[in-house]
């Protein structure tokens, strides 16, 4: 089953590389914290700050294409926690078919801060984020 999230905290460390961001359940108490690139990290918080950058960004870019092929991201889906990685899906609907794209899971959150799509994560996640 998968839980809808949020995105609780932005942690910016401009003296890293590593950049942290807290998925909270919508409805619940569980979350957890994934380490992300700081490129993404300022994608993400510049869209939730309303600023818009001056040229699309990759994840403008990418929104635009889906769009102008007459697609439309249903949600994403971080559905996985393998050695220390977590690994999530794009759901696409087109022409009344649903298409999962792989993705990492910052790249997808950073497409949803952008188009405002829901993110979820797989229950057996959490569980494995608490152990």
């Amino acid at each position: 089953m998968d839980v809808e999230v949020e995105l609780s905290r932005i942690i910016i460390n401009e003296t890293s590389d590593q950049q942290i961001i807290v998925m909270k359940e919508r409805h619940g108490s569980r979350a957890f914290p994934i380490v992300i690139g700081i490129v993404e990290i300022f994608a993400i918080d510049r869209r939730l700050k309303g600023i818009e950058p001056p040229r699309p960004m990759t994840h403008d870019l990418l929104a635009s294409v889906i769009e102008h092929l007459g697609a439309k991201v249903e949600r994403i889906v971080i559905d996985d926690l393998r050695n220390h990685t977590f690994y999530a899906k794009i759901h696409l609907s087109i022409d009344g078919r649903t298409v999962k794209v792989d993705s990492r899971p910052s790249d997808a959150i950073a497409l949803c801060a952008a188009i405002d799509a829901p993110i979820f994560v797989a229950d057996h996640v959490f569980d494995k984020t608490s152990q």
